[in-house]
């Protein structure tokens, strides 16, 4: 599965969302950006994030997958620092 099926794939479920994915072999990095993770605890995002994703973890597909789900707000701060 490439990256840009890994995107599509959240995107479908978190349409309000920036989507990005990147992949090196079977480890996946997904970054989402939107403002439906306000307020909620960074488990919560991972949690919501790795729920549209179990089936290709439990399958093997995805081996490794680190999440990033941010704020627009909370992007911008860690893009500068």
């Amino acid at each position: 599965m490439d990256a840009n099926a890994v995107a599509e794939l959240v995107k479908g479920q978190l349409p309000d969302c920036e989507v990005e994915a990147r992949n090196e072999g079977n480890h996946y990095l997904v970054i989402a950006v939107g403002d439906r993770f306000e307020g909620m605890s960074p488990v919560k995002k991972q949690q919501l994030i790795y729920g549209i994703l179990n089936d290709y973890l439990a399958d093997g597909t995805i081996h490794a997958l680190t999440i990033k789900a941010h704020t627009p707000a909370q992007w911008a701060a860690q893009q500068q620092a």
